[in-house]
């Protein structure tokens, strides 16, 4: 089941809010963590009811151990806590590796022993769904146990909600005990918390609805064909489409999570900060995913030592960090490469770039954007290096402006009624990239300040009337059987 469905937002949404409020009425908090523990599960189990007993899995394991840290701790038994954080930790990772790396590792075993005729034979597994976003979260309570950063949760109906809540379960953002610690064990729900993340909601709704699904049936029609036959138009419409869906998808996704968050109380971190507005790749990085960037920052980068060594060995750390920072995105080397690049890109603007963008205010922008745009089409093919010599020759004209012949695709964006759709909605995706909604937040506030009586009376209003408006058409796209994809359930 996915947020951007009707049968999320009319059937599994009102249902699960009337039994999560009825039960907070009768059983308080307990009451309320019980039900979000029991609707993730459906939830979950809704397209693979097996991997249930996964999540079972997980949230025994690291409930156990939490409490075997802190008790082995308080006892001055370091070996014995040392164990447990271990155990913890291999058996979080060894799921996640045995579903998502295991054939991957073998494929290369087995091109790497292709001289000597040995073959191993290749386990392929259907990935569980979110299993990177739950194995972070759940080995990350271990980590803050063993750190001492925060104290374990006893009751296990309360740290199994944590564990599985169905808002950022399956896509994140990765959301950390400890920001949630006190809301798991005590939290009020007000109207005003229940509108804000209504709206919150919505808006992410039409990302994903309006504005992710729109260019991806254009980015998936266009890489259903060689570079060769996009040439240079075809490759950066491709390209540019992509750097928005996937910005839309995901940060649709993460706005929905953080609104329903929001309606049961909890106040989960930003997960994105107008990322295409970055004057550097840094800082693109500073916004983009953050619940993962903190995550890779806090958990491997600076127990590496972080920039707190020689600069070899800050090197290493980077290529390490942005190594399993592209293979935790996918097991395949596209996406290692990806991680390799942007880990590169890093480290050649901390040693020598930074302090030359930082004179030049549209040049950066310039340079942030276009490292970004294609690292996204590093991203998007999927088919390997190929694939990927191949398109970048098609950005850089290779294939000539309209390639090698005549591309449907490319036909369809520039003769067909689609073709308005498409350019409305990339432009859309272009104004909403920047922080509209801060600027139309600080007019209304102003205007307000000044007592106008028109704001007084219409702007409480109009903002809710276009999310109506908003939530109808988002609606009419579902039924309409719309192209939905969601490319974040594969990691």
């Amino acid at each position: 089941m996915i947020f951007a469905s009707l049968e999320f937002l009319f059937a599994f949404l009102p249902l699960f809010f009337i039994f999560y409020y009825i039960a907070g009425h009768f059983r308080g908090v307990c009451g309320k963590n019980l039900m979000l523990f029991i609707f993730s599960l459906i939830f979950y189990g809704w397209g693979e009811p097996v991997y249930i007993l996964l999540m079972f899995y997980s949230t025994m394991l690291d409930y156990t151990c939490g409490l075997m840290i802190y008790k082995h701790n308080s006892r001055g038994n370091m070996r014995a806590k040392k164990a447990f954080l271990w155990a913890s930790m291999i058996g979080n990772l060894s799921p996640l590796f045995i579903f998502k790396y295991l054939g991957f590792t073998t494929l290369t075993l087995n091109s790497l022993l292709g001289f000597t005729g040995l073959s191993i034979p290749v386990i392929e597994l259907a990935l569980p769904i979110g299993i990177s976003f739950y194995t972070f979260q759940t080995m990350s309570y271990s980590i803050d146990v063993y750190l001492g950063k925060v104290t374990p949760q006893r009751n296990v109906i309360n740290f199994g909600a944590y564990v599985v809540m169905f808002p950022q379960l399956i896509a994140g953002p990765v959301v950390r005990y400890e920001t949630i610690a006190a809301e798991l064990n005590e939290r009020t729900e007000t109207t005003e918390d229940f509108a804000i993340g209504l709206r919150r909601f919505v808006c992410g709704l039409a990302k994903k609805t309006l504005i992710a699904n729109t260019m991806a049936a254009v980015v998936d029609s266009l890489f259903s064909y060689q570079p060769s036959e996009l040439g240079f138009l075809g490759a950066s419409v491709a390209v540019l489409a992509y750097t928005f869906q996937i910005f839309y998808d995901f940060s649709g996704y993460s706005d929905m999570a953080i609104g329903m968050g929001r309606m049961m109380g909890f106040h989960y971190l930003e997960n994105f900060q107008y990322p295409y507005i970055c004057t550097s790749v840094t800082d693109f990085w500073r916004r983009w995913h953050i619940s993962m960037s903190t995550f890779f920052r806090d958990y491997l980068y600076i127990p590496l030592g972080g920039n707190r060594v020689s600069l070899i060995k800050w090197i290493r750390n980077m290529l390490v960090v942005w190594f399993l920072t592209g293979l935790w995105h996918g097991a395949e080397w596209s996406f290692v490469i990806w991680g390799l690049y942007f880990g590169l890109l890093l480290i050649f603007e901390k040693l020598f770039l930074l302090k030359y963008l930082q004179k030049f205010r549209i040049l950066n922008h310039v340079w942030s954007l276009l490292c970004v745009v294609y690292g996204w089409a590093i991203f998007r093919c999927e088919e390997g290096v190929g694939q990927l010599a191949q398109f970048t020759k098609a950005l850089l004209g290779g294939y000539g402006f309209q390639g090698t012949g005549d591309t449907p695709a490319v036909l369809l964006l520039q003769y067909s009624d689609f073709n308005t759709v498409f350019v409305i909605m990339f432009i859309a995706g272009i104004i909403f990239s920047m922080p509209v909604g801060n600027f139309i937040n600080k007019k209304i506030t102003a205007l307000k300040e000044r007592r106008e009586l028109t704001a007084q009376r219409v702007l409480p209003y109009a903002g809710d009337a276009a999310l109506v408006m908003l939530l109808i058409l988002c609606t009419v796209q579902l039924a309409l059987g719309a192209y939905n994809p969601f490319i974040y359930f594969r990691f």
